[in-house]
């Protein structure tokens, strides 16, 4: 019953070395050396912390890269819709231009039918042109009617040159304009391309990582599983059921831990509440004696090399107000010893020995437990 809880990912990385660290420890009675423990547990964490905070930073970045690629977007799709405007009215300009060209021509062409008509290629002489005439008023006449004709065709073609000036400039400037924005969508979709990249790879990290967490939680299944296989002599017989169907609260253990969520509070002496280490610190501090504040150095199977690190006895001789410790599975059990029988059995009481964070009491044999004799 581990009594320091660490977050989900740190807890689910951890237990995947303690798979290997404590597999020796399943049915043994061999110590462990609270220091080589600890180290395997710093070590882990430190890993775990770094993975974590890579994890954190993969999505925020990956965030980053998905409104980048959304601003891209949006700003490709201004782009292409004033595109789409700018081109059809080059395609417009394009058209009026060639309208243009061809009313000069045609205008062209009538100034030049008009002076053949009038001249008819030139053979008619002044002299000529007088004598046919009525009188040198209808000379006059024609000669005026000519002019007034060849004058408004030239305007016409000179304004119709003008105008075509005009939307050759303004062309130009809309041939220009579409040029930029080709290159503008070009070099936005190329970013949007490389974000899109970016967030791939970026993806295909958290993937990894979620893949390793995956596995983590099959590792600590398996841990949960060699642990209550490795209690099931502590939980067969006495008020012990199936896990989930003891009580919350016993044995006197305070309420406001009892009755708060498994591992949401950490004790009096650092560890989180509900866990067989928390109740059995409690049960010593309640008989008036000295518990030492062990908070952080963790599990039940550490508990004998603390208390000897402490001064304080330990042995195979189990009295009343013991803390009665199992070195087998992946945390190791911590019980207090309520009282010793004559037959060598001893009754006592516990949390969480299903892992489900509950009360149950019972009688044992001893076997090859350990005895702190605080």
């Amino acid at each position: 019953m581990p009594k320091q809880k660490y977050s989900t990912v740190f807890y689910k990385l951890r237990a995947l070395g303690l798979a290997v660290a404590l597999a020796c420890l399943i049915g043994g009675a061999a110590i462990v050396h609270a220091d080589q423990f600890d180290t395997q547990i710093n070590t882990l964490s430190n890993d775990s912390a770094s993975k974590a905070g890579l994890l954190n930073g993969l999505e925020s970045q990956a965030n980053s890269y998905q409104q980048q690629i959304d601003q891209y977007q949006a700003q490709i799709d201004d782009i292409q819709s004033k595109l789409a405007a700018n081109q059809s009215q080059q395609a417009q300009l394009q058209q009026q231009i060639a309208d243009d060209q061809a009313q000069i021509a045609q205008k062209k062409d009538q100034v030049s039918a008009a002076v053949k008509a009038m001249y008819i290629d030139g053979q008619t002489s002044t002299i000529e042109e007088l004598a046919s005439s009525k009188d040198l008023s209808d000379y006059v006449d024609k000669e005026e009617y000519r002019n007034t004709v060849q004058n408004q065709l030239t305007d016409k073609i000179k304004a119709i040159g003008v105008l075509q000036a005009q939307q050759q400039a303004k062309k130009q400037q809309i041939d220009d304009l579409v040029t930029s924005e080709k290159a503008q969508n070009s070099q936005l979709g190329s970013d949007q391309s490389q974000q899109g990249q970016l967030l791939s790879y970026n993806e295909g990290q958290q993937s990894v990582y979620n893949q390793q967490i995956s596995a983590n939680s099959s590792a600590i299944a398996k841990l949960r599983q060699q642990q209550i296989a490795a209690n099931a002599r502590f939980s067969s017989g006495g008020s012990v059921g199936p896990p989930g169907s003891g009580p919350t609260c016993g044995g006197g253990y305070p309420s406001v831990w009892c009755n708060a969520p498994q591992d949401s509070i950490i004790d009096s002496w650092g560890m989180y509440n509900r866990e067989c280490v928390s109740y059995t610190a409690f049960k010593v501090a309640a008989s008036g004696r000295s518990m030492p504040y062990w908070g952080g150095r963790g599990n039940a199977n550490q508990w004998v090399d603390d208390a000897q690190s402490a001064g304080i006895p330990v042995d195979h001789s189990p009295r009343a107000g013991d803390v009665a410790i199992s070195l087998a599975g992946a945390f190791g059990h911590a019980m207090y010893v309520e009282s010793v029988n004559g037959n060598g059995t001893i009754n006592i009481s516990q949390y969480n020995v299903n892992l489900d964070g509950r009360y149950s009491t019972n009688t044992i044999s001893v076997g090859s437990l350990y005895f702190i004799h605080f």
